[in-house]
């Protein structure tokens, strides 16, 4: 049976700027290129949990303008179920502008959430079915807080697995409880849990902080740190030239969250998500650089 996994997450259009350096305060410099791109964390997981096999359903919000349109086109082409997506005429689609530095594909982003906000508890309870009827459940914090709370505990309630992405950083205190693995990038773990150092210390505070058994703190081209309160791995990534930052940890949650959907154990599902997200930072684009499983197979086999 194919898994089902159910994002609640943010639409963001990237305006994306390709440039040698960040600007400095007060500094105009020349970029190098300029894309638009189809984005968000919401999308991007959606998007990514699609590609990575299982069937993918997305919970959102967008506005009636071209940008909206662009982002349904899309759903219909990667086939990921959107008939729970609400648009709204007052209020935009969301933008993300997005800086990637093409020294090392660093990025830096500024999100305006706009029609992003309408995804409140209100919103969830009209679309809690598609939630009960699916395996996971991926959640970020680019969301209004009721809502993804809500979302959660009707998971919870209906052994839905939830899978937190606590990005951008916010407080953790309303899902405790409710968070079944939590995947955080080494600076959130840091920020989250006031560790400067040692990741197995900030996933043990992270743990008993929202009393979840797993934890994944990815480590970039490092690769992750994952424990199951009584197991604990470094799993590393192969070694690449990466392109493009962008959507690497919304690909590796999304794949993470596939391989625990068809049954795979948090080691061997993190594993597979490291090697899918290593190979979409070689590729520009976010979502629509997300690869498919067999790609993912066939690099795992080429990297032993």
């Amino acid at each position: 049976m194919t898994p089902k996994v159910v994002t609640l997450g943010s639409f963001m259009m990237d305006l994306v700027a390709y440039t040698p350096r960040r600007p400095k305060s007060g500094e105009t410099i020349r970029g190098e290129s300029f894309s638009i791109a189809l984005g968000g964390k919401g999308f991007n997981q959606a998007i990514a949990a699609g590609r990575a096999g299982a069937q993918s359903a997305m919970l959102g919000n967008l506005g009636t303008d071209s940008f909206g349109d662009d982002f349904m086109r899309a759903f219909n082409e990667e086939g990921v179920q959107s008939s729970d997506i609400e648009r709204h005429t007052d209020l935009g689609t969301g933008v993300g502008h997005i800086s990637v530095q093409t020294s090392d594909g660093d990025n830096s982003i500024i999100i305006i959430p706009q029609s992003n906000d309408r995804g409140d508890a209100a919103y969830v309870e009209r679309h809690k079915q598609t939630i009960i009827d699916s395996n996971i459940l991926l959640l970020q914090l680019e969301l209004p807080i009721d809502g993804a709370v809500a979302a959660a505990k009707i998971a919870k309630a209906n052994n839905v697995t939830v899978v937190l992405t606590p990005a951008p950083i916010a407080p953790l205190d309303p899902y405790i409880g409710l968070v079944d693995v939590v995947v955080p990038n080494e600076g959130e773990a840091e920020e989250l849990t006031g560790i400067k150092q040692g990741v197995e210390e900030q996933a043990e505070a992270l743990s008993k902080m929202l009393g979840c058994k797993y934890v994944v703190i990815t480590l970039g081209p490092k690769g992750c740190f994952v424990t199951d309160g009584a197991k604990s791995e470094y799993i590393s990534a192969p070694e690449v030239t990466a392109i493009d930052t962008i959507g690497a940890g919304d690909t590796m949650c999304a794949n993470l969250a596939a391989r625990l959907a068809l049954g795979e154990d948090i080691f061997t599902a993190a594993k597979f998500g490291v090697y899918a997200a290593t190979l979409k930072v070689t590729r520009k684009g976010a979502a629509m650089a997300s690869p498919k499983p067999e790609e993912v197979l066939a690099f795992i086999n080429s990297s032993k």
